[in-house]
């Protein structure tokens, strides 16, 4: 049971490092933009695939690759809270706060239509994603001891 979820964790590593390196490109044409009202469309376009990118990676993370190092590290199951607070203590997160935040504005981007909100949306994910990525750098090494 444990090898199966071990080889697991290495298929779903090599899918969150496909997430994490199309969300890096993405990021990157993000920067020189300016975030505020008026954004061009095509900018708006970058923007909105920042964030269904950055929500896909956080996915990723928290529903997938914590919850299979906890399954292989035999911790029980519980909310997301439980799994975001294990990930803390396990130092796959610099901060639960922060991946209760990154969860909040994931679940806000999908329910969310107004402009002037999306704006806001648009800041708080180009703030986060340096989050994600650091966490994408400390699961990789926490993995390494399953090898």
């Amino acid at each position: 049971m444990k090898d199966k979820a071990i080889k697991l964790l290495g298929d779903e590593l090599k899918l969150l490092i496909s997430a994490d390196n199309v969300l890096k490109y993405t990021y990157k044409k993000c920067e020189p933009i300016e975030i505020n009202m008026n954004c061009s469309q095509n900018e708006i376009d970058f923007l909105e695939l920042l964030t269904s990118r950055f929500a896909r990676l956080s996915d990723i993370l928290i529903k997938k690759i914590f919850r299979l190092i906890e399954k292989i590290d035999l911790d029980d199951d519980g909310t997301i809270r439980d799994t975001i607070n294990r990930a803390e203590k396990k130092g796959l997160i610099k901060s639960a706060d922060l991946f209760v935040e990154i969860r909040t504005l994931r679940n806000d981007f999908a329910h969310e239509y107004i402009p002037e909100a999306m704006t806001e949306i648009f800041v708080d994910v180009f703030k986060l994603t340096p989050e994600l990525f650091d966490s994408v750098n400390r699961v990789k090494d926490y993995c390494k001891k399953y090898e």
